[in-house]
């Protein structure tokens, strides 16, 4: 496996890898599939900034990972939001780990101060994955998203650059 940069190429891939989570979980509140042209325009935009990582085996993305503009104030200008999505059958093997790892790395190169992670619940996986990295709850919102006929909560993690 190698973990490297987004290409354009990619966006191919990672749509039919988010669509997966968009039509099958309430891990985005996004509920229309993204077609190829959307995520070739959502990784220009991100990568032109920020990090945008995709762990990779075989000519196959397995995961990926990026940091985007927390909000759009500038003095919000040295807060990331980060976001990762693991193929859905190669979850629990170490990737997002491995992903994340590489992404902070490169985010610690940066004058990133806080990093916030958004996290529909419920969440273990990601819960814990955050925690793993020292990222600790902060927030949580009571029924904001309306997904599959049900209300949903989102939590939210952060972690302050300095403190890891």
């Amino acid at each position: 496996m190698i973990l490297r940069n987004v290409k354009i190429e990619d966006a191919a891939q990672i749509a039919k890898l988010y669509n997966f989570y968009v039509k099958n979980t309430h891990h985005t509140f996004e509920t229309e599939p993204l077609n190829v042209s959307q995520m070739q325009k959502r990784i220009a935009e991100i990568s032109k900034n920020y990090p945008y990582l995709v762990a990779e085996n075989d000519d196959e993305i397995l995961a990926y990972a990026y940091a985007a503009k927390y909000k759009p104030r500038l003095a919000y200008k040295n807060s990331v939001e980060v976001s990762i999505y693991v193929k859905n059958n190669v979850q629990q093997k170490g990737i997002g780990t491995k992903l994340y790892k590489k992404l902070f790395d490169e985010l610690s190169q940066k004058a990133i101060h806080a990093i916030i992670a958004g996290i529909a619940l419920p969440n273990q996986a990601s819960i814990k994955l955050h925690e793993n990295f020292g990222f600790e709850k902060v927030a949580h919102f009571r029924e904001v998203g309306f997904k599959f006929g049900r209300w949903i909560d989102v939590g939210y993690w952060e972690i302050i650059q300095n403190q890891r």
